[in-house]
């Protein structure tokens, strides 16, 4: 069946459309980069082409293979552009490069043998080029590669969306100019971009077991392409102990995935039916853990795969072992006293030693994470315990105008509630 036949399960055009751009964004876009070499038209060409969909979809079907489709449209609508373009006798290289990809299907270099045969894996190390700076680095990459928008990525970085949109047109351009290659860079090079590269694939990963908008808390797809880039990533660096620890992390983390929503609402870690976890991702993880313990080179990713494995474990709520979670994480804040982290650190103290302790931590933190709403939802939850119920509601307020997820607003409502029942 080829890219024009309807394909036979995708009857709905818009959901269809909705459902490629969550699951399969990142990879036509990393294509159309390699192809055109170019950041802004890819992402413009690939827009185009969504819309060109939106249009054609609903008349002549939904393609088999929907990716291929806006992979093959974007490339044309590339194309269009360059020859639309005033600087004609400047890109005549990459028109008719670009216009034997669409007469033959293939690229020179797709028939020479690679090390990562992964355009994914290539944009994010081109995106975690030691030529930008860190910030700019992760920011493109989520950007181009996770699909997520420029507001969403300046929450993960706490800072104003005018910035990180400044900070995303900047970086772009620089590729541009410095002629940095789409590809990933030899042996002794990987190292020096490692750290971003991890930071960007536990990025994708929280904002899929996290969305932080729309009315789905969690992006399945999202979840899934960052172990798989992991996984990919442990083949090509296999000694490097973090990227043990990342993957193991992500796995671990994902077996509590089906549990946390019951009935379309949120459930709280100790709320949950631990009979549904994944076992078989909790045995891949604990294993993965073990394998990057035992270089004894321990780092951040390592250390949360530990905590992550503490919860896995333990056979009850009650049954969690919050004294050895509050060891791991006060060594994880020496390698990284990061204001999450310092959060996390204090929710762990208020289980291990009572709310009062993680309050008094928390307390310092009110001025860095003011636009954090975990933040707030964490103290609230604390001072529901101590009795400070006004307070408690205060917080839970400030928590709800932060937060952008459909789930998590309601479940923050019906904290809200229980407190006006218990007063």
């Amino acid at each position: 069946m080829g890219l024009g036949q309807q394909h036979p399960r995708l009857k709905d055009p818009a959901g269809a459309l909705d459902r490629v751009f969550r699951e399969e964004y990142g990879r036509v876009v990393a294509t159309l980069i390699r192809q055109v070499g170019d950041f802004q038209l890819a992402e413009d060409a690939v827009q185009e082409a969504m819309a060109s969909a939106l249009v054609n979809w609903p008349k002549a079907g939904v393609p088999r293979n929907p990716a291929a489709w806006l992979t093959t449209t974007a490339r044309r609508k590339a194309i269009d552009r360059i020859r639309r373009a005033q600087t004609l006798s400047r890109k005549q290289r990459e028109l008719e490069y670009l216009t034997r990809i669409d007469q033959t299907g293939t690229t020179p270099e797709e028939s020479v043998d690679s090390v990562v045969q992964d355009d994914r894996l290539r944009l994010m190390f081109t995106c975690c080029h030691p030529a930008l700076n860190r910030e700019a680095q992760v920011a493109l990459t989520l950007k181009t590669l996770g699909g997520l928008s420029t507001a969403q990525i300046a929450r993960s970085f706490l800072a104003a969306e005018t910035t990180m949109a400044q900070r995303l047109v900047r970086a772009k351009r620089k590729i541009r100019q410095a002629g940095i290659p789409y590809r990933v860079p030899p042996d002794h090079q990987l190292p020096d971009r490692l750290a971003s590269v991890l930071t960007v694939l536990y990025l994708i990963f929280n904002e899929g077991y996290s969305a932080s908008e729309g009315d789905d808390l969690i992006r399945h797809e999202l979840c899934e392409e960052a172990i798989r880039l992991g996984r990919t990533l442990a083949e090509l660096m296999p000694d490097e102990p973090e990227v043990l620890g990342l993957v193991a992390l992500m796995l671990l983390q994902n077996s509590r995935a089906g549990a946390r929503i019951r009935d379309g609402e949120l459930v709280l870690l100790e709320d949950q039916d631990r009979g549904s976890w994944d076992s078989d991702a909790i045995a891949a993880g604990a294993t993965l853990l073990e394998e990057a313990l035992r270089r004894s080179q321990i780092g951040p990713y390592q250390l949360q795969a530990a905590i992550a494995a503490v919860h896995a474990t333990a056979p009850s709520a009650a049954a969690t072992d919050w004294d050895e979670i509050c060891l791991l994480y006060a060594r994880l804040a020496e390698m990284q006293p990061s204001p999450v982290v310092m959060l996390n650190y204090a929710v762990a103290v208020a289980m291990s030693k009572g709310p009062p302790a993680g309050l008094q931590m928390m307390e310092r933190l009110g001025e860095q994470l003011a636009s954090y709403y975990l933040f707030h939802s964490a103290r609230a939850e604390l001072l529901a315990r101590v009795g400070q119920i006004e307070e408690s509601r205060q917080a839970y307020q400030r928590s709800l105008e932060l937060v952008e997820n459909t789930t998590e607003q309601r479940f923050l409502l019906r904290r809200m509630a229980a407190l006006d029942r218990d007063a």
